[in-house]
This record gives structure tokens, C-alpha cells and sequence, in this order.
């Protein structure tokens, strides 16, 4: 089967920059460098990027830098990158907006690739997660 030349990302979706503490974190994202929150769990916060729609995600969960790519699909990606040459080092596994798989280049890159087929967060005024678009 020929490998698609439609372009496989479709834009970055967040950098996500681990934190030893989700208050600290905030503190120095939020308010100390001007980053205004989107979203927060117990373990992560989305903080808004004036001149995009990806975001800063800070979080407390895994200790690695990591950098999001939206996909179509991230099953459909994850047959794609190998077809190309890369390879799976997990997933495809279930979030909450969507599907996730962890990819790795033939050079040793390490890539998140994520659709949103669940729908994007949905906040409370506080930013606090409630649940998903789409929901009822």
C-alpha cells in the first residue's frame, strides 16, 4: 500500500512541560510569564498562547517534555508512521478528549500524537474540567 503525501500532523496541540507542582507550575506559567489558564485538573492545567490555539499543558504525571501533534486519527497515524519507518512505543490508548499513541522516528524522537474524537475539554468558570463538548 503507497504511503500517503497528505501531510500526517495537522498542527501542534500542546507542549506539555512537567512540573514537580500543578500550584508552583502555575504560578510561574500563570502569573509570573502572563500565560492565562484554559483548563485544570488535579494533575494538569492548559494556559493559553496569545497568537495560537495550542497550548502550554503543565503537568505532574510523567517527568519528559513532550510536544502533542493533532491528528486525524491517532489509530490511522500509528499504521502510517510505521508503514513509514517509525515505530509504536505505546498506544493507541484512550484520553479524555480522544485517542493517544506515543511514536518513535527512525532517529529516536519521541512523538505524541492525539485526535480529538471525544470533543475538547469543557470548563467551569474557574477553569476546572467538567467534562466534554458534545456531552449531555
Amino acid at each position: 500500500m503507497p504511503i500517503s503525501t497528505r501531510p500526517l500532523f495537522r498542527k501542534l496541540d500542546c507542549l506539555q512541560i512537567p512540573v514537580p507542582d500543578l500550584r508552583a507550575g502555575l504560578a510561574f506559567y500563570g502569573d509570573r510569564l502572563g500565560h492565562e489558564l484554559n483548563w485544570r485538573t488535579d494533575t494538569a492545567a492548559g494556559l493559553r498562547m496569545p497568537e495560537s490555539d495550542a497550548e502550554i499543558v503543565l503537568q505532574t504525571e510523567r517527568p519528559q517534555l513532550e510536544a502533542n501533534l493533532l491528528v486525524d486519527s491517532a489509530d490511522a497515524a500509528a499504521e502510517r508512521f510505521v508503514q513509514a519507518g517509525g515505530r509504536v512505543l505505546a498506544g493507541p490508548f484512550d484520553i479524555q478528549v480522544g485517542r493517544c499513541v506515543v511514536v518513535q522516528d527512525p532517529w529516536g524522537n519521541v512523538l505524541v500524537l492525539l485526535d480529538l474524537t471525544k470533543g475538547r475539554l469543557v470548563t467551569d468558570a474557574q477553569g476546572n474540567v467538567v467534562g466534554n463538548e458534545g456531552e449531555r
